[in-house]
């Protein structure tokens, strides 16, 4: 068991230490997803205006 311990202790080290510096080349701020969300309400009001048509409108 400690020798498990041992192990995963080392093992998220050498994952911290791997990953910092990618957080040093972080950029400042919040990055900008405007064009994704605007992606995402379109595809979103496709399927709600279809299935208002299929439920409301179409004919069997």
């Amino acid at each position: 068991m400690k020798r498990l311990l041992s192990r995963t202790g080392l093992l998220t080290g050498i994952l911290l230490v791997q990953a910092l510096p990618v957080w040093a080349n972080a950029p400042e701020g919040a990055p900008d997803y405007s064009g994704v969300t605007g992606i995402y309400y379109t595809m979103i009001g496709a399927i709600l205006a279809y299935g208002v048509y299929d439920t409301f409108f179409k004919k069997s």
